[in-house]
């Protein structure tokens, strides 16, 4: 085998050597040339592709108004930077409506809230030991940015420590401590305005007191304005609740921290009680602000022998129905005012807190409730303390309850209204921070 082809090869070698084409060849002739060859060709190489670090954005809040706030900035912040292909990385402590607004809960704080001397007492270690995570997440990982909203002692703990360990950190103060309300203290103003970089003012009182006292402010509207575009109508709500015409339909909130379960839901519940007494068509309805107060509230409410629902999943359609309300001091104030429900705002604290309070630290304050604060006027009755009493309370609420006193309030909110700046505050406090931001990078 291996014979043969050798003899196939040389008889075909031989053959071209000796053709006549050989014979018209010149050895001085130039060599033929040809036409090159195309470069082979290839699809062109991807560009390398890079993952934009995330921005680190630290939220810190406390209780269920400030949880409330805060997931509503977080939405805004979201949207506006996924329009600009900026990927934020929040984390926070706060509730759960942060966490499914998209921040990851570092601690959750909307069950440790308190409002007196006495009342902190029980919190105090729960508290330490959020902070101590805080600060060890801080160190560990500093944030692009910070922002706090409200909670003013753990906050201005945080505020203080993030000077020290990353003072390159731009701190911004979101809907602040009322301290321009209180004035308790010039050296807790000082503190809040020395360790922010902004202030971002909700009331246009709180934007001049800042700016009056030296920090740089900017004013954005209150949020809470941007929450009531989710509120169903009057007729709507009560159709969902199943509520008749006949009906006069009271909403009872007696509270959002542990304390006020104390002192101030049974004074509201002996007031409830008289008045359905008075008013056979009265029927309460009552919104859950957190799971773990709900046996307490039952308890209360068959105690009582109210004729009531708890609600724990149709808040707003039980606001939005009200004929009045019965409220313990909050968000919530402007969130009925919003609604157009006239409403007895009351609230009460440890006795012993209060006498301290009034003798010891002088404490006095024109007006608590949200809508008075914003027109520093009394636009709803406000029962607090030893004035917060059933008879009181029943006395208002009857009085609301009439066409003529009606009418008077629902003109005052259309006045306050205007002094909480127009729908879009959220985004606003977004652009603002996101400025800041793009202003490191």
């Amino acid at each position: 085998m291996s014979s043969g082809a050798g003899e196939q090869v040389s008889s075909g070698a031989e053959q071209l050597v000796n053709s006549g084409a050989s014979e018209n060849i010149d050895s001085n002739s130039p060599l033929p040339t040809c036409p090159p060859a195309p470069l082979p060709t290839c699809p062109p190489a991807p560009l390398p592709t890079c993952t934009p670090t995330p921005r680190r954005i630290f939220i810190s809040t406390g209780e269920v108004s400030g949880d409330l706030q805060g997931a509503l900035l977080i939405e805004a912040l979201q949207r506006l930077a996924s329009i600009s292909n900026l990927q934020l990385d929040i984390v926070a402590l706060g509730g759960w409506r942060m966490a499914a607004a998209g921040a990851t809960i570092l601690g959750n704080t909307t069950s440790i809230g308190s409002i007196g001397l006495f009342e902190s007492l029980a919190y105090i270690f729960p508290t330490l030991q959020i902070q101590r995570r805080a600060k060890q997440y801080l160190q560990q990982y500093p944030p692009d940015l910070v922002v706090l909203i409200d909670y003013m002692g753990p906050n201005l703990v945080i505020s203080s420590y993030l000077r020290q360990v990353a003072p390159q950190v731009p701190i911004v103060y979101f809907i602040t401590p009322q301290e321009w309300v209180w004035s308790l203290s010039p050296q807790n103003t000082a503190r809040i305005v020395n360790g922010t970089d902004l202030v971002l003012a909700i009331f246009p009182e709180e934007a001049r007191y800042f700016q009056k006292n030296g920090a740089k402010v900017t004013w954005v509207g209150h949020p809470i304005v941007d929450r009531m575009q989710a509120f169903p109508n009057r007729e709507t709500a009560r159709a969902a609740l199943g509520i008749k015409s006949e009906q006069i339909a009271i909403a009872l909130i007696p509270a959002s921290r542990r304390q006020e379960l104390k002192y101030v839901l049974p004074v509201m519940f002996q007031a409830a009680k008289i008045i359905q007494a008075k008013l056979p068509q009265v029927y309460f309805w009552i919104p859950l602000s957190l799971e773990s107060y709900r046996q307490p509230i039952a308890q209360a409410i068959q105690n009582y022998g109210l004729r009531a629902t708890l609600v724990a999943d149709k808040t707003k359609e039980v606001l939005a129905s009200a004929d009045l309300a019965i409220a313990k001091s909050g968000t919530v104030n402007l969130e009925l005012a919003l609604l157009d429900v006239p409403q007895v705002v009351i609230y009460r604290v440890n006795p012993l807190t209060a006498w301290i309070a009034r003798k010891v630290l002088k404490f006095s304050i024109p007006f608590m409730s949200p809508p008075n604060l914003v027109e520093m006027k009394s636009i709803v009755p406000e029962l607090l303390q030893e004035q917060a009493t059933p008879e009181n309370i029943v006395r208002e609420a009857l009085h609301l309850l009439e066409p003529t006193q009606r009418q008077k309030t629902l003109a005052d909110y259309s006045q306050m209204r205007q002094a909480l700046g127009e729908v879009g505050a959220c985004d606003r406090a977004a652009k603002e921070i996101l400025a800041i931001l793009d202003c490191r990078f």
